[in-house]
């Protein structure tokens, strides 16, 4: 029976570990041990030295000490070398009492009178003492006949002073090494003492290391920060992340483009890049809440705030202008439908009455019934588009005015209304109007003698636009607080939040170097007022003269009537898709 071959043994792989915990500890301990290891070896080298000098001084003192004494210096001239001889028995005195390896006395012929090994005397020393013979103190390392030692030569001088041989002392070696070895199981235990310290000290970093990171791998946080710059950089939704003290520490593509900021803005204060307004009180988190809403430029922005650990935030910004647009198309289709079936109603009661007639046989009272009511219809409209050219304009005004009578609320031309079709910017203005006269509509709603009156001027190409209402009118405390992103005191409706209307209605203004200002109007209520300098092209018919379609279809000349008052006959313009709904009676 055949055996199935047994599977390979598995590798082992051998590296570092993968936590951060694990890596920083084993790091820290291997820097520390590194860093005890060579201290203790710095320390060792220069102790090294030091030991061998005191050895050599030590042998030089003994030298010295031998030669100073007279009775010496008389037995090397009195006696022969030997073993008993005078010479002899003084060095070896001296040797023992000072545990010297040997003291040698010599003459000038480098003969010894003295050696430790008693074999050595009588006969030429064998190292050089040619500089103690001339007079030098030496203090060296070599090797002789007894080893490796420590020597010191001094000068052997007679009672007159002349020189007559040397002494010559020498230390062990050995003895020298033994004190140093003596001296490392002390250091050693210093280095570990020191070495403990270390771990433990890394230990604690690691620990803390670990708590930060969550205990993930390097290579994890690593792929983590490119997973983070993809998504921030990707995303289209605008992130912006700052510290505690309000710079900027974080800004992705997108949030440069709706603050209009480009990658410099990083390590910069947020209040010196965009300046004093509701995005950067919102931003630095002096306006708090969710979904906030504020305009920055031209974009109606959507923020929310959330404050991190080390006493920043991080604020998320989306791009809510197409969606607010849509809101107020919805808005307006909503109330364009309610306009229609309050028309259909009445349509459905004026057709009755026409049956009636007929049924009747008051032929003449119908026909009369059925001309009022077309004719009507057909005034209104021309008057509206003999004072207001451009036809984006007056489909709007048309549109609310049946909006308005909806709401029993009549809404007037002023006679001196005149504008051109020669507009720059026509939704921009048609954006304003419609702002402006729901505005006008909101605060009237529900009071008597309800009334609208808009008026529309051009001057050279400066248009000069005016909305008065006969409501309860604006406190002068208020008349710049109502300018102001998201403020509102009316119930949300139910695409989004209020608060946009007016201020877009300003920033549009001063974006063409107009204005926009409420005042008092004459007996009572508010009056906006909004200057565009260059809302009008250059080109194009003056305002007195239009051509516009008369009562039966031909053209017709001249000045447009006083005013337009038919709103239970207008007819809606689906083109009203930019009027907004900002509440002028919130600050009342």
């Amino acid at each position: 029976m055949a055996m199935s071959p047994t599977p390979p043994a598995r590798r082992l792989r051998l590296g570092l570990p993968r936590r951060v915990f694990s890596q920083v500890l084993l790091m820290q301990v291997a820097i520390a041990a590194g860093v005890a290891i060579l201290a203790t070896g710095l320390f060792l080298a220069p102790l090294s030295a030091q030991l061998d000098d005191q050895a050599k001084r030590q042998a030089l003192a003994i030298a010295q000490t031998t030669a100073a004494q007279p009775q010496i210096a008389r037995d090397l001239q009195t006696s022969i070398p030997s073993v008993n001889g005078p010479v002899q028995v003084a060095a070896e005195r001296i040797r023992k009492a000072s545990g010297a390896e040997y003291v040698v006395v010599m003459n000038t012929h480098w003969v010894r009178w003295s050696h430790k090994d008693t074999t050595q005397i009588g006969g030429v020393v064998s190292t050089d003492p040619s500089q103690a013979l001339a007079g030098r103190d030496v203090m060296d390392i070599d090797s002789g006949t007894l080893g490796r030692s420590a020597r010191g030569k001094v000068p052997l001088r007679d009672a007159h002073g002349r020189i007559i041989g040397a002494v010559s002392v020498g230390i062990e070696y050995d003895s020298v090494r033994a004190r140093l070895i003596h001296a490392i199981p002390g250091l050693f235990a210093y280095a570990g003492g020191a070495l403990a310290v270390g771990a433990f000290a890394a230990y604690l970093l690691s620990r803390r290391v670990q708590r930060q990171t969550r205990d993930l791998a390097f290579s994890d946080i690593s792929a983590l920060l490119a997973e983070r710059e993809a998504m921030l950089h990707g995303i289209r939704e605008g992130v912006i992340a700052l510290d505690r003290v309000g710079r900027v520490r974080l800004l992705n593509d997108e949030a440069q483009r709706l603050l209009g900021l480009d990658a410099e803005a990083i390590g910069q204060p947020l209040d010196d890049l965009l300046g004093p307004g509701r995005t950067t009180d919102v931003l630095a988190g002096r306006v708090t809440g969710t979904d906030l809403l504020t305009v920055r430029g031209q974009r109606v922005l959507v923020a929310n705030r959330m404050p991190t650990d080390d006493g920043g935030a991080v604020a998320t910004l989306r791009d809510r202008t197409e969606l607010e647009q849509l809101g107020r198309e919805l808005d307006s289709t909503h109330g364009l439908i309610d306009a229609l079936r309050a028309q259909d109603h009445e349509h459905a009661n004026r057709m009755h009455t026409v049956l009636g007639l007929l049924e009747l046989e008051m032929y003449d009272d119908a026909v009369e019934f059925v001309g009022e009511v077309v004719g009507d219809h057909r005034v209104t409209a021309e008057q509206v588009t003999e004072k207001i050219h451009d036809p984006l304009l007056a489909a709007l005004l048309v549109g609310k005015a049946t909006v308005a009578a909806e709401r029993g609320v009549a809404l007037w031309i002023a006679d001196g209304t005149r504008l051109p079709d020669r507009l720059v910017d026509p939704r921009g203005l048609v954006t304003v109007v419609g702002n402006l006269v729901d505005n006008a509509l909101d605060a009237v709603a529900g009071t008597p003698h309800a009334r609208v009156e808009v008026e529309l001027r051009a001057k050279g190409r400066t248009a000069v636009l005016r909305v008065r209402d006969t409501g309860p009118g604006i406190p002068a405390e208020r008349r710049e607080l109502i300018f102001t992103d998201g403020w509102s005191t009316k119930k949300p409706p139910a695409h989004g939040k209020r608060g946009l209307g007016l201020s877009l209605v300003r920033r549009l203004a001063e974006r063409q170097g107009g204005s926009a200002e409420v005042a008092e109007a004459d007996g009572g209520g508010a009056e906006f007022t909004v200057v565009l300098p260059e809302a009008l092209t250059d080109a194009g018919l003056g305002a007195a003269e239009r051509r516009v379609p008369g009562p039966e279809g031909e053209p017709v000349r001249g000045p447009a009537p006083e005013l337009v008052r038919q709103p239970d006959t207008f007819s809606r313009n689906t083109t009203d898709a930019t009027a907004t709904t900002p509440a002028e009676e919130e600050s009342r």
